[in-house]
């Protein structure tokens, strides 16, 4: 008597096996690769990052450098001989408040030169 087979059988399961181990070594070299990828942005990222720290420490030092040069100007500048008619200096006020935008002058030697001019 014959034997029926059954199941797929040897070849289709051959098969079957072959194309799943493909699907899997297709999918590991994509894992692998976004890996990589992720790696090489993440270096790339703290490149950058340390180039920022680089330029913000020399824009802090060139803050620096102009403040220096404007602070002996800014206090060998005359003082007017007398206010104005109307009383304020507006141009001194205006000067002291862009010392104070500039960060030459804290906020108390601000306060403290608007009410020596504003009497």
């Amino acid at each position: 008597m014959m034997r029926r087979r059954r199941g797929p059988g040897l070849l289709a399961t051959a098969v079957v096996v072959g194309g799943a181990a493909k699907v899997g070594a297709s999918s590991a070299n994509k894992q692998a690769q976004a890996q990589a990828n992720a790696q090489a942005q993440n270096q790339q990222l703290a490149e950058l990052e340390a180039q920022n720290a680089a330029m913000q420490q020399q824009q802090a030092a060139l803050q620096a450098q102009v403040a220096a040069q404007q602070a002996p100007a800014a206090a060998a500048a005359p003082a007017p001989a007398a206010a104005p008619a109307g009383g304020i200096d507006f141009d001194k006020l205006k000067q002291l408040g862009e010392l104070h935008t500039a960060g030459i002058l804290t906020d108390e030697e601000f306060a403290a030169a608007k009410a020596k001019l504003l009497g």
